[in-house]
């Protein structure tokens, strides 16, 4: 009915939508939802598109072929304006960005635009030149060459060939381990297994073949769906998972105030919005001294600002306690920022999936990015994960020689806006 540009298969297909075309739209989930809510407004014949937060309730995947249309959308001589979160995404349509910053709930100003690549770094320094104007305390860096040459310590906990079947779905894992010190990110499309291994790892779980070797060790665990079902103060929750830990001077530097929990002390947890939630629970799961963390999609709900901040929070954590962690992710910035490793899960949503075994983080992007069709680089001055435009010569030539993730580019070659 709003197809007005003669494009409805191309942009069905492209995001996956022919098994919901024949769905009432009160079934369909979030995800599902906000598809159908994208290519609806693709499909209009506008001069001006409108896309506020395209990649909430997607997965990575999704979150990619999303942009990868909207993309499309701008290449047809429209104009596009975008808000969102997840800054590989915003990089990948993006030409130009706007910054905002302020105090929020209080004011907020939006800087000139900005080439994308100097506006996301612009962004991640914290500091506005034309206005000789710091809005960050500390800018966001990228470590990724330190990490990967890093040697691994000593093995934490390991797992065998594993299978568990819940109803119709059926997922496999191959055998891996993890180290003391090391983080590793679990990477795939919804509905593929990942909370299932977490809820394993966690001991929630019985494998219905193979082993999990976590029972020795003490594990804290952050849920997906956090579901609140206390009136307890946020501070009473704190105390009573680890008592004295607001008063803890590390705790307070490194969790309380990068999550800026001050202002939500004192507020009952079943009034939070979903963002406040999920950094409480990401601080009720970090004030819990333990020797395994697992965090599952800690950054939903969250702004880019606050995505940043659990990032680093959740690294430092680790190495302060020397603790093992895995993080089930699907922002690849967050994810680039707080991974040392990444196990792959791959296969039919709903139905069967493969978890592979833990791998280096550019041969697990690389493995993953290979199916979606995107590439990536590093970008020369902060070394931040860049998507490039689809067509693009670093593009084609990444494709060629099979490095989706990441090449690592002259200034020269890195200028591509």
């Amino acid at each position: 009915r709003v197809d007005e540009v003669g494009k409805f298969k191309e942009i069905v297909e492209l995001l996956e939508l022919e098994k919901v075309l024949d769905r009432e739209i009160k079934l369909l989930s979030g995800g599902e939802l906000q598809r159908v809510a994208i290519a609806a407004v693709a499909l209009r014949e506008v001069d001006v598109y409108m896309f506020d937060e395209p990649s909430s309730y997607l997965d990575v995947k999704q979150r990619l072929k999303a942009a990868k249309l909207i993309r499309r959308v701008a290449s047809w001589s429209k104009t596009v304006v975008v808000a969102e979160h997840d800054l590989a995404v915003l990089d990948y349509m993006s030409d130009h960005v706007c910054i905002l910053y302020g105090k929020p709930g209080v004011y907020g100003i939006v800087s000139k635009p900005h080439g994308v690549r100097n506006g996301i770094n612009i962004y991640l320094e914290g500091y506005l030149p034309e206005e000789n104007l710091k809005f960050r305390r500390e800018p966001v860096k990228y470590f990724y060459t330190a990490r990967e040459e890093a040697p691994l310590e000593e093995r934490m906990a390991s797992w065998g060939d594993l299978e568990k079947r819940l109803g119709d779905f059926t997922l496999q894992v191959r055998a891996g381990e993890i180290y003391r010190g090391e983080i590793i990110g679990i990477l795939g499309p919804n509905g593929i297994g990942k909370t299932t291994m977490v809820k394993l790892l966690a001991g929630i779980l019985e494998p219905d073949s193979g082993y999990v070797a976590t029972q020795h060790l003490k594990i804290s665990y952050k849920p997906q769906y956090i579901a609140p079902k206390t009136s307890k103060t946020v501070r009473e929750v704190l105390e009573g998972l680890s008592e004295g830990i607001l008063s803890d001077p590390w705790f307070k530097a490194e969790v309380f105030e990068p999550l800026t929990l001050e202002p939500l002390l004192d507020q009952p947890v079943d009034t939070l919005s979903g963002g406040e939630l999920q950094r409480v629970a990401i601080a009720a799961c970090i004030a819990q001294e333990a020797e395994l963390y697992l965090f599952d999609e800690p950054s939903a709900h969250l702004d880019v600002e606050q995505r940043l901040a659990v990032a680093r929070v959740i690294r430092r954590v680790t190495e302060k306690r020397r603790a093992a962690t895995f993080v089930v992710e699907h922002d690849l910035i967050a994810m680039d920022l707080i991974a040392d490793r990444l196990m792959v899960f791959s296969g039919e949503p709903g139905v069967k999936g493969m978890a592979n075994p833990p791998t280096s983080l550019r041969k697990g992007m690389n493995q993953f990015l290979r199916e979606v069709g995107i590439t990536f680089r590093r970008d020369p001055s902060t070394g931040r994960p860049r998507a490039n435009k689809e067509g693009s010569w670093l593009d084609r030539h990444q494709k060629e020689i099979g490095e989706y993730f990441y090449a690592v580019v002259s200034e020269e070659e890195g200028g591509e806006e």
